[in-house]
């Protein structure tokens, strides 16, 4: 019996996800402007402060982090209470503070030396990510954030909430799949030989359709432009599919 990403359902849903891609792209004016230009390891710190917190409270966080302790090992041999209140802007920074610097203790420990990550570059896309994964606190959405988003450049996909939310209406992951589960199946769907840019202009272009379109409540879906292609938007509007 064929596996998943064997079968005949496999190829129709990298099919459309491929047709999707290119008319989000279009919509949305990809190529998109990478929008960090961090160190893996800075971007890494940067992932964590922003677990649920909004955007412009995690980004103060880490300027004032930044500020505060001019290195990373500042920051790993600090006090925790002043790395705390460093990054008070964000939420739990009770809990922040001392995972991170227990991430910072446990990459010098494996590494041997300053805290840095830029040796990921000559990893495979799966080695990186499972070396990444491997510290505490540290999963999927984390490590191919770290891995994209900063200037390694390296072609792992995020699935942020909206990007998640798009590919469950559109039946490229089931309902039911959950956003970890929904790393492995999304990025499956995509060409071999992408690189970081088409692999950032897809996971920004399915962010964009869930923040300016695909909204959680009362999605557009009468000015969607992939309606042709989602069992959600058509039996929502009662049109046959």
């Amino acid at each position: 019996m064929p596996s998943l990403f064997e079968s005949a359902e496999f190829d129709a849903r990298q099919a459309k996800a491929l047709l999707v891609h290119e008319r989000l792209c279009q919509e949305y004016g990809a190529p998109f402007r990478f929008f960090s230009q961090k160190d893996a390891l800075s971007e890494l710190v940067s992932a964590v402060l922003s677990h649920r917190t909004r955007n412009q409270d995690s980004y103060k966080a880490y300027q004032q982090l930044r500020a505060r302790f001019p290195a990373w090992e500042d920051v790993r041999d600090a006090p925790v209470a002043e790395v705390q209140a460093a990054i008070s802007s964000c939420t739990w920074p009770e809990q922040k503070a001392p995972r991170i610097q227990a991430m910072l203790r446990e990459i010098s420990e494996r590494c041997g030396g300053p805290c840095d990550l830029a040796f990921l570059a000559d990893m495979p896309v799966a080695e990186a990510r499972a070396w990444l994964e491997s510290l505490n606190g540290v999963g999927p959405k984390t490590s191919a954030a770290t891995l994209l988003f900063s200037t390694l450049r390296i072609p792992a996909m995020p699935v942020d909430s909206h990007h998640h939310r798009v590919a469950q209406r559109l039946g490229l992951i089931s309902t039911k799949t959950g956003p970890d589960a929904a790393h492995e199946q999304l990025a499956a769907l995509l060409p071999t030989g992408w690189d970081a840019q088409q692999v950032y202009d897809h996971h920004e272009a399915f962010m964009y359709h869930g923040q300016k379109c695909c909204y959680f409540q009362a999605p557009a879906c009468g000015r969607c432009v992939v309606l042709d292609q989602c069992p959600y938007g058509q039996q929502r509007l009662g049109r046959p599919a």
